[in-house]
């Protein structure tokens, strides 16, 4: 707690220096970071995830103003950037400012507008480890311009200018889990999703005899320059190509494990096959652990936690050294019952079920 205080006071002195004016001018706004259980790269293939909202997160000092302009500054980067809100456009020069950027030309996209704003953002969610920072940034972003703006947007549908700003305006062809997750998360509860349909229900993760364990490999990755959008292209090659086995499919998540054998045959590349074979088992996976979970089968969630691990290793080739370096390290430690990457891959952070007493 000691050393959030210390970042709020700091990310506040930076942005009275930022924007100088009247205290009682500046209003400051709060979205957390997520932690996916299990359910990866499923999102945008149609199918269920399972994440949760942290208690880490991202602030945004805000101060309105009346010319139009916006300006962005961060206690985590040097840079401050100004547009007007008549001219908002991806620059990759402009770095964590087009995360907020695009926030602003979806506002915009639905008519609504915006008289400007100062804006300085400030966290403690590591940067580009998996745990949704610029899902974190883009919903902190919403909240304060439907405030500013006095405009009446529901959460879900600031969720959806989120994931639009992510996929249409920086470029990621993510899916909605990250932004869903960090709008939507209640305390003491993961989020089981349906991404094809936005359905979700609320499960208690009260685990009294066990700790949920981030660890950061402290490689970083970034989304739009990674094989992310590679591998969103290959599942769409994949559906493609199963419409002549399975008329009307949508999604590789549609597909019942039971099914594969069937399509399996029908998929000639070995690549696409591994990407499609992860997304359908996958998605059995986190149905399972949902119902294992409810069921207080712990051993059981774990298993099948370790389980998406391998094949997001193998299938979908997602993980990386680092990434396999610490799931093997946490499979070896008694009282560790299970440990998978969380995230997008390509380094970022693991997630593991460890027994209090182990710990």
């Amino acid at each position: 707690m000691a050393n959030r205080v210390g970042l709020l006071q700091e990310a506040y002195q930076k942005f009275m220096a930022f924007s100088p004016g009247d205290a009682d001018q500046v209003r400051v706004f709060f979205a957390p970071g997520r932690v996916n259980l299990i359910g990866e790269h499923t999102d945008y293939n149609g199918g269920l995830v399972f994440p949760a909202a942290l208690t880490l997160g991202t602030w945004v000092f805000v101060r309105s103003r009346q010319d139009h302009h916006f300006r962005f500054a961060s206690t985590s980067f040097a840079a401050t950037v100004e547009v007007s809100g008549e001219n908002v456009q991806y620059a990759a020069k402009d770095d964590f400012a087009n995360y907020p950027k695009g926030v602003i030309w979806a506002f915009l996209q639905r008519g609504i507008e915006m008289s400007g704003a100062d804006m300085l953002f400030a966290g403690d969610l590591p940067n580009r480890a998996g745990l949704s920072s610029s899902a974190s940034v883009e919903l902190a972003t919403a909240v304060a311009l439907q405030a500013i703006s006095g405009s009446e947007l529901s959460m879900v549908e600031l969720v959806k200018i989120g994931q639009q700003a992510e996929n249409q305006f920086v470029g990621v062809n993510s899916g909605i889990m990250d932004q869903f997750a960090v709008g939507m998360g209640k305390a003491g509860h993961a989020i089981l999703l349906d991404c094809a349909t936005l359905d979700y229900t609320l499960a208690s993760i009260d685990m009294p005899d066990y700790h949920l364990i981030m660890i950061n490999t402290n490689k970083q990755r970034g989304l739009a320059d990674s094989k992310y959008n590679e591998r969103y292209s290959q599942c769409q090659t994949a559906v493609q190509e199963l419409q002549s086995v399975f008329p009307g499919l949508q999604f590789l998540a549609e597909i019942a494990p039971q099914d594969w054998p069937r399509a399996d045959a029908a998929i000639v590349d070995p690549v696409i096959k591994k990407r499609a074979r992860h997304v359908v088992f996958e998605h059995a996976r986190t149905k399972e652990a949902a119902n294992l979970l409810r069921a207080l089968d712990l051993e059981g969630f774990g298993r099948l936690m370790n389980e998406s691990h391998v094949s997001l290793r193998d299938d979908y080739e997602v993980t990386g050294v680092e990434l396999d370096a610490l799931a093997k390290a946490a499979w070896s430690v008694p009282g560790c019952i299970g440990s998978r990457m969380t995230g997008a891959g390509f380094g970022g952070c693991t997630v593991s079920i460890v027994r209090k007493d182990d710990y």
